[in-house]
């Protein structure tokens, strides 16, 4: 789409020359034919280096820019982004083809599924489940009932998947106006499952923004657990019922997370960290602790933490 059509059907004028527009992407991650975004000194740093075409950007920040990136002045970028966002978002449809398979693949008659759906040898797909467009899935790897797999998305081979989740919806993206009124920003990312992963019943892996959301080989995951768009699920982690991970959360490898825990987004937990129950994680935790409680410390620390409390609030009485 020219660059020109999209600030014109959003409200902003282009006072530099035109150019064709294939996506959206982060600063850091977009290419010379991409938009990107700024409203979050954080990410200042990145600005110098992008490679985007074009940056929805505040005036103050505009100088930053390599002279090969247009500034699009605007001092609401995030939500520019959101209303851009819809122009690249794939067209869903309901058109129905049979798959393309490999060997010794068992297939259910009551299964659905979209155009150009790849499976591997030996593929098992129980009934009820869909499988969208552009969809490929791996060698040996089991579908149980029920299962929904959104457009565009990769699951690796020997994985089990069962009944009731859903891969690939869209993550909770939502930019605001000045009135409180709340806009859709498109996910136009996928999710990659790689290989050897267990996903259990009932769990929802929300695709990314854009890139993918990824849940690394080996990775175990329970039964009720939420993982938000653009979110990395290291080698070998387990996961345990009714975990959730908030957006862009990365976890390294072999990170164990107990029953209802939970993490905010934009923060990464390190190789082979523990995480009790019901934790709740607010910020970035080194590997190999053991951390618990809300907001979650180390676990011994938290542990005396409510011995102490236990004793004052005796002493009191």
């Amino acid at each position: 789409m020219l660059l020109s059509e999209i600030c014109k059907e959003i409200g902003l004028k282009l006072i530099n020359n035109d150019l064709e527009i294939s996506g959206i992407h982060t600063l850091s991650e977009a290419r010379n034919c991409e938009l990107s975004f700024f409203n979050n000194e954080k990410y200042k740093d990145s600005l110098p280096d992008t490679k985007a075409a074009a940056v929805f950007i505040e005036s103050k920040y505009a100088s930053l820019l390599p002279k090969t990136t247009i500034a699009l002045i605007t001092d609401e970028p995030y939500l520019k982004l959101a209303l851009a966002s819809r122009f690249f978002a794939y067209k869903l449809q309901t058109k129905e083809e049979k798959p393309m398979t490999g060997t010794n693949c068992d297939i259910s008659s009551k299964a659905t599924f979209g155009v150009n759906v790849t499976l591997g040898d030996n593929v098992t797909v129980m009934a009820g489940v869909y499988i969208g467009d552009d969809v490929t899935v791996g060698d040996n790897t089991i579908i149980n009932p029920n299962v929904s797999i959104y457009h565009h998305c990769h699951i690796g081979s020997n994985c089990i998947i069962h009944s009731g989740t859903v891969i690939g919806s869209d993550g909770f993206g939502f930019a605001h106006t000045k009135m409180g009124e709340h806009v859709k920003i498109y996910q136009n990312g996928n999710v990659i499952i790689e290989d050897d992963v267990e996903i259990g019943a009932s769990c929802a892996i929300d695709r990314a923004v854009f890139g993918s959301t990824t849940i690394k080989k080996g990775a175990k995951l329970d039964n009720l657990i939420q993982i938000a768009h653009n979110c990395e699920i290291g080698e070998y982690s387990i996961m345990t019922a009714q975990v959730g991970l908030a957006g862009s959360t990365i976890l390294g490898r072999n990170v164990v997370m107990g029953g209802q825990s939970a993490s905010a987004g934009h923060l990464k937990i390190g190789d082979f960290a523990q995480i009790a129950g019901m934790a709740g994680v607010t910020k970035s935790l080194d590997g190999n602790k053991v951390y618990g409680g809300f907001p979650a410390i180390e676990q011994k620390e938290w542990l005396r933490n409510q011995a102490k409390l236990n004793l004052l609030l005796k002493s009191k009485k």
